[in-house]
């Protein structure tokens, strides 16, 4: 199974036509990705290589029949398609653009809460998700993943994940879901939303989480891992174990306030959940394939 996406889900492009999001949707195409359609309304009626483009994603959702929107539209226009592809009925959006303004994105996340529960949004800042073998949405390189499970993936940094995708293939280890919540202060999916599914994925045997100093998303999921995830060994990384104290640091959703936040607390946190941490990056793969043998 997979937590997202899979090899039937239709997924529409806004800003296909543009530089980045024509090189994605394309890539993402060859990986066996459905990419259905893009939207652009100046250029409605013309097509990307063969991907047609319409002018809502509203038309490009009834002439397809897509579920899932990838934003890959500029900063200042993310709130503009986020909320279209939510009036356009879209189950999963994904926002794979930077620098998306934090009052723009508490704004169109509260909105969604509110008024389009039906919505799923994933990022904005985030690579995106990829089910390996069946559906890649995002910029995360498809030739790193490898099918067939049994680990779950979900990570706050994106050059972390594809580091925890690679090493696990070269363990032959497969992947589930691989899913990239981004570092943004207002992430529209949070580690306790992928936890909770991947518990109730059959395929999904062990789970990586890879996590960031700032805020409190880790301490949270290290409580829901205790609580809900007994059975479902959790091999997790914090970065930024460095980190001096009382540094700005340039990742936008790294804010320290005291000792919450830092890799110390949630390190602890996360331990005491159950978790096996391990204290660099390169030591994610080993672990979780000690993990495997014992499932």
């Amino acid at each position: 199974m997979s937590i997202f996406v899979d090899e039937n889900t239709k997924v529409v492009y806004q800003g296909l036509t543009g530089s980045q999001g024509r090189f994605y949707g394309l890539r993402n195409r060859a990986y066996g990705t459905q990419v259905v359609a893009g939207t652009n309304p100046k250029k409605a009626g013309s097509d990307v290589e063969g991907i047609p483009i319409y002018a809502t994603v509203a038309d490009a959702r009834e002439a397809t029949g897509a579920t899932v929107s990838c934003v890959f539209i500029p900063a200042p226009g993310v709130e503009g398609a986020v909320m279209e592809a939510a009036r356009a009925g879209m189950e999963l959006v994904i926002v794979i653009t930077e620098g998306v303004p934090a009052h723009d994105e508490a704004r169109f996340y509260n909105e969604l809460r509110r008024n389009h529960p039906g919505t799923q949004l994933l990022g904005p800042n985030c690579p995106g998700v990829i089910t390996p073998g069946q559906c890649n949405i995002g910029i995360t390189p498809g030739e790193i993943a490898k099918p067939g499970g049994p680990v779950g993936i979900v990570s706050r940094s994106g050059t972390l994940t594809y580091q925890a995708l690679h090493e696990m293939t070269q363990q032959g280890i497969g992947q589930t879901t691989c899913v990239g919540v981004g570092g943004d202060p207002v992430p529209g999916t949070s580690f306790i939303d992928c936890l909770t599914r991947f518990e109730s994925d059959p395929d999904t045997k062990a789970v990586i989480m890879i996590g960031e100093i700032g805020g409190s998303a880790e301490e949270e999921a290290a409580e829901f891992v205790k609580e809900k995830m007994s059975t479902t060994p959790v091999v997790a990384y914090i970065a930024g174990v460095t980190a001096p104290p009382g540094k700005k640091m340039g990742h936008a959703g790294a804010i320290v306030s005291g000792n919450k936040g830092t890799a110390a607390a949630k390190i602890e946190a996360l331990e005491d959940a159950g978790c096996t941490v391990a204290r660099n990056p390169t030591e994610i793969g080993g672990l979780m394939a000690d993990v495997v043998k014992r499932l």
